[in-house]
């Protein structure tokens, strides 16, 4: 999940979170990049008392389907108030096709650390205040309330890397509201990472459900590869 980010530019085993009162997210895109089928992204959340729990998965399909075989799935937890989240644990398994491997991380106080899995030249205990990637994803596609829309915010640590996702200005565009936003490399890239691209700008669309809150129905963003699209089913 944490090399889809950097490929979407914001951008999980799937395991059932709880359908709660509070709220719930139950989603599947389409992901297409320069118009051609690449996958599927599902992202699932429910929130109940000041806690969360999300799952999402990430795989390959369609054209890119066929040249590599990519499946990245993840779950966290949480604490969650308004548009501020507290992970608890985050898990992480990726499979490229040649390579699986698992990340797990833990937090106290805010401060996450790494209990299995790769890290990288920043310090865990450094990353105060950040949240997962699994986090990230479901704090922007999660359904939200009017005063919620295009409000988000958040610092990422996937274990090596930390990044920034915000969204922001939401306007009318026909019968969807519009929001700007952007995914931001900020520290743990490699040189190479950084000198080719750090800002991936990206808008989000939401509509109005018939229960009266607002979903994602629509991402468009930079990429490395081109310009990718996440379509809601």
């Amino acid at each position: 999940m944490t090399r889809s980010l950097s490929v979407l530019a914001i951008m999980a085993g799937l395991w059932a979170a709880p359908v709660w009162a509070d709220g719930s997210t139950n989603a599947v895109f389409n992901l297409s990049i320069r118009g051609l089928n690449a996958g599927t992204l599902t992202v699932k959340g429910a929130e109940q008392a000041g806690r969360y729990s999300t799952t999402g998965i990430l795989q390959s399909g369609g054209l890119v389907g066929l040249v590599a075989r990519l499946k990245y799935t993840a779950a966290a937890q949480g604490r969650v108030r308004g548009a501020r989240f507290q992970p608890s644990r985050y898990d992480e398994n990726a499979d490229t096709g040649k390579r699986k491997s698992r990340t797990v991380m833990t937090y106290a106080g805010g401060v996450p650390r790494v209990v299995t899995g790769e890290t990288g030249t920043l310090n865990p205990a450094s990353q105060t205040g950040t949240v997962d990637p699994q986090t990230a994803i479901y704090a922007a596609f999660r359904d939200v309330n009017a005063d919620e829309v295009c409000k988000l915010d958040v610092q990422m640590f996937d274990g090596k890397r930390r990044s920034q996702v915000r969204l922001a200005n939401p306007r009318a565009e026909g019968d969807m509201i519009r929001c700007d936003g952007e995914y931001r490399r900020l520290k743990g890239f490699s040189a190479r990472e950084m000198a080719e691209k750090t800002r991936f700008p990206l808008n989000l669309f939401y509509t109005q459900t018939a229960e009266g809150r607002y979903r994602v129905e629509k991402v468009v963003t930079q990429t490395l590869y081109g310009n990718a699209t996440l379509t809601r089913r």
